[in-house]
């Protein structure tokens, strides 16, 4: 049995549908509130990283590998 994916999602568009059509007058004034709560949560640095008390300076550790060439002896004249 194959499965249209029109036939499969029907039922959560006639649903969406339905909602938009009985509350959207409120879904849309949520959705309003909401984004403005949101742009000033981000504008008051919502988003910025939280740094730890104390000090902040991190040193990181490495070992780099290097390769040389082999040498060469000198060319003659």
């Amino acid at each position: 049995m194959r499965l249209n994916p029109a036939d499969v999602l029907n039922p959560v568009f006639n649903f969406l549908d339905a909602l938009i059509s009985d509350y959207g007058l409120y879904l849309y004034l949520v959705f309003v509130w909401l984004s403005l709560a949101v742009i000033v949560w981000v504008l008051g640095g919502g988003l910025r990283r939280r740094r730890p008390p104390g000090n902040s300076v991190t040193v990181n550790f490495g070992i780099i590998f290097t390769t040389r060439p082999p040498n060469q002896s000198p060319p003659s004249d």
